[in-house]
């Protein structure tokens, strides 16, 4: 039987990000997808125009559905629309003693529109950060859950230090740079507290709608397949560099990636 990996996001419904990205991803790894849908939202590569948060009880039905059967090998986290919502998670992944959780922690689409609000940060930080294994925030978002600005590779690193903190022992995380403005690298801080510089070249394209929910996802997948975290994260770069560079030129904003390039 193929691993299989269970997003717990929203929906794209210009099918670029969320659960769209997260089924295209889990397929291009060639392991089997499944999903619990925490909103709708109405959105393309140009921005978000509504979102439609889903009951927390109606989450918790969903989780509770898959893990009775098909038991998900790895978890990814993305869009938590309200604290209820993190509140309904966290209860499903405890009573599942879900393995390999993925908390990539969904504050701010591509577009630039916020897609969680204050009290859904808190929830987040609250209850979903202490069950994740590794969480992989952006600059923007490592600066919210850290509490501190970041404008040097050393506030990284004291970032990511302070991310960890707030998580249980033996936790990762990866804060991704590109949103710096000179180079994309990124910080790995490992379970043991040692800071891990990622070198990435810039690629030079505006289509990168969904480039986070595909990382994330792609960790879970390695994670699934048997990997330790660091070799998961490294070929989960590799497969977002390709997924970048294959650029589709679709949408009149920041348009997506493809998640197919390995078998274009």
């Amino acid at each position: 039987m193929i691993p299989a990996v269970l997003s717990i996001a929203g929906s794209d419904a210009s099918g670029g990000a969320g659960i769209q990205a997260d089924i295209k991803t889990i397929a291009s790894h060639k392991l089997y997808a499944e999903t619990v849908i925490t909103a709708l939202t109405a959105q393309n590569t140009t921005g978000v125009a509504g979102v439609l948060p889903i009951e927390p009880a109606f989450i918790r039905a969903q989780m509770d559905s898959v893990f009775a059967d098909i038991r998900p090998d790895a978890v990814k986290i993305g869009m938590v629309p309200t604290s209820d919502a993190a509140q309904a998670i966290a209860a499903g992944l405890v009573a599942a003693d879900a393995a390999h959780v993925v908390l990539d922690p969904v504050m701010v689409a591509t577009s630039g529109a916020t897609l969680a609000d204050s009290p859904a940060v808190a929830g987040i930080v609250a209850h979903l950060l202490p069950l994740a294994e590794i969480v992989t925030p952006n600059i923007p978002e490592a600066q919210v859950l850290a509490g501190r600005e970041i404008a040097t590779r050393e506030d990284r690193e004291e970032a990511a230090r302070a991310i960890q903190g707030k998580m249980r022992a033996g936790a990762w995380v990866l804060v991704k740079g590109g949103h710096a403005s000179d180079t994309a690298d990124d910080l790995l801080l490992t379970e043991h507290g040692r800071c891990v510089w990622l070198p990435h070249k810039l690629i030079d394209t505006p289509n990168t709608h969904g480039t986070g929910c595909t990382l994330s996802s792609a960790i879970a997948c390695g994670l699934a397949a048997g990997f330790d975290v660091q070799a998961s994260v490294s070929k989960a770069k590799q497969y977002v560099t390709g997924a970048l560079e294959c650029d589709l030129g679709m949408g009149r904003g920041a348009g997506p990636i493809d998640h197919m390039w390995q078998y274009r």
